[in-house]
């Protein structure tokens, strides 16, 4: 079972992130609908790309702040080496999307 999220603080400024790419995604719906000239899209698609990886970065400091941080507080060294285990998963991902 997994504790109240890092980002539980900053709920809303994520989901307002997000609704902001949202309608980023949109736009990139709307150049193409337009026959927008391929650079301009992928000036776009990169963009978007962009703020998606700053909300990553942010979830992730959030996770090694509040999650790992806490569990190493703890004391409690199995939960911690699992926490950072997590987190270099996490970075694997986000380094390949």
């Amino acid at each position: 079972m997994h504790a109240t999220p890092g980002y539980s603080a900053e709920k809303q400024q994520v989901i307002a992130r997000l609704k902001r790419i949202e309608g980023q995604v949109r736009g990139l719906q709307r150049l193409i609908d337009e026959d927008t000239y391929c650079i301009d899209v992928l000036t776009q698609v990169a963009a978007v790309s962009k703020a998606l990886q700053g909300v990553g970065l942010h979830l992730l400091d959030e996770h090694l702040q509040h999650c790992v941080a806490g569990a190493a507080a703890s004391g409690d060294t199995d939960r911690t080496t699992e926490l950072v285990h997590e987190a270099t998963k996490a970075v694997e991902r986000l380094l390949r999307a």
